[in-house]
């Protein structure tokens, strides 16, 4: 049986990739979900290098059948899991909620929100034993105010942060605890595809441009590796709680 499996989404770039490598290197085995990519292919690759236990999966959190089917090929190799980082997600669009278009609105929050409870749900099985299990969120300011053009991000971010305080909620009776994780401005593709918006749809999109530009952006890697140690060692009675690196 595999022992500290760790799951983390959205595994094959930026901060995704930084929480599994570091993972890796501190001895547990992970499994990576992404879409589909060479990117993902290549993070599989030194993810194995690292720790000959640990794998990739293929997976589009914005499908159900591929959720369902990253699920089940978890569920057939391992036993048990130490946690979850729930870390895939995506900005747009970036654009007002009067033309948005609603299918790319509801993909979001499929992505960002739904999909989070979905694959929770079908792990459960191998997330109930005497060992805590511990569920991460990655939350935003934009869970805590409204951004012009972002308001798919806001509410999936929102929501997800009342979410982990469900989870929580419930999972304290399985031992299972849950904390929201507040990572900062990174140097991420979120980051790109947020320079890359329209001015004219995106109000604050100079700023954006400006945390480039003056170096603002923290490294993935080393802000991952800062987030690790609390992603991995909260107790049962930080459960519930939103966290700020800028606080950590």
């Amino acid at each position: 049986m595999l022992e500290d499996v760790w799951l983390v989404t959205g595994a094959s770039k930026g901060l995704g990739l930084g929480f599994a490598t570091q993972l890796a290197k501190d001895g547990n085995t992970v499994i990576g979900l992404a879409r589909e990519s060479d990117e993902l292919r290549l993070a599989g690759q030194n993810l194995a290098e690292i720790s000959d236990s640990s794998y990739v999966i293929a997976c589009d959190m914005g499908i159900d059948d591929s959720v369902t089917s990253a699920a089940s090929q978890i569920l057939e190799s391992v036993s048990s899991i130490a946690g979850i980082i729930h870390n895939a997600g995506q900005i747009g669009p970036v654009v007002g909620m009067e033309n948005v278009d609603q299918k790319q609105w509801e993909n979001l929050i499929k992505v960002n929100l739904t999909s989070v409870q979905s694959l929770t749900n079908k792990l459960m099985p191998i997330m109930k034993h005497e060992k805590q299990t511990r569920i991460t969120t990655i939350s935003s300011g934009a869970s805590l105010r409204s951004i012009e053009a972002w308001s798919a991000y806001c509410v999936s971010k929102a929501g997800l942060d009342m979410w982990t305080k469900c989870m929580a909620e419930e999972g304290a009776k399985y031992n299972i605890s849950a904390i929201a994780f507040a990572p900062g401005i990174v140097d991420t593709g979120m980051q790109e595809d947020i320079r890359s918006a329209n001015p004219e749809d995106f109000p604050a999109h100079k700023n954006f441009v400006d945390y480039h530009r003056n170096g603002d952006l923290t490294d993935a890697q080393s802000t991952a590796n800062k987030m690790i140690p609390l992603i991995t060692t909260h107790s049962m009675s930080q459960s519930g709680e939103r966290f700020d690196i800028r606080n950590v």
